[in-house]
């Protein structure tokens, strides 16, 4: 990436910018999650989770369950469990080599959110991945992440994008259909409606 003229190079230059933080943010993060966050995470149906291969390279996933699929097992622990997907495993084999990560939690109709930051590793065959099991069908594997970090977000971001209020929901024909994205951007020989019928097929019946 070429640097651009006004480019903020260094902390010291980025501080000038911005008023100092209250005492009070630079206070909230937690080593282990208290009543309020292990609150949170029992109402989560939705977390988002960055990790980082063994080059640096960063990727950023979605899970998605009823709330209280993700098991609190201690204030240090959590276990969120591995559904069926596309099988690419970009997540589950970062951890592999690099333990790092980063949770990003969400509750629907709560402005505030949840980050959580800690060491991570995969686990299979653990008869703890049964408190995960819906439908009767247990995760192959889960994502067993010791606390190291957390902290509740304010939710200016949140209020201001209006994600709770429908404010700018879009009628889902304003961006094309997953199989129509799939078709351009990939070598398949699927039709878009062939491609459409079998994503359809998969949301309504191969969730788990």
């Amino acid at each position: 990436m070429t640097d651009s003229p006004n480019q903020v190079k260094t902390s010291e230059d980025l501080r000038s910018i911005y008023d100092d933080p209250s005492l009070l943010t630079q206070q909230k993060f937690m080593e282990e999650l208290d009543e309020h966050c292990q609150a949170m995470v029992a109402l989560s149906p939705f977390v988002v989770i960055a990790t980082m291969d063994a080059d640096g390279e960063l990727d950023v996933s979605p899970r998605g369950d009823p709330p209280g699929a993700i098991q609190v097992l201690d204030p240090s622990h959590l276990l969120i469990p591995d559904r069926r997907g596309n099988n690419r495993l970009d997540t589950l084999s970062n951890l592999t080599a690099n333990p790092q990560v980063a949770l990003f939690f969400l509750v629907p109709g709560v402005l505030e959110s949840l980050r959580v930051s800690g060491r991570a590793q995969v686990i299979h065959d653990d008869p703890r991945l049964e408190r995960c099991a819906i439908d009767g069908k247990v995760p192959p594997t889960g994502i067993l992440v010791e606390v190291q970090k957390a902290c509740f977000q304010c939710g200016k971001a949140l209020k201001r994008s209006a994600l709770w209020e429908g404010t700018y929901q879009v009628d889902r024909t304003a961006i094309a259909s997953f199989g129509k994205v799939l078709a351009d951007q990939t070598a398949t020989e699927l039709s878009v409606e062939e491609l459409d019928e079998t994503i359809d097929d998969a949301y309504e019946n191969r969730l788990y």
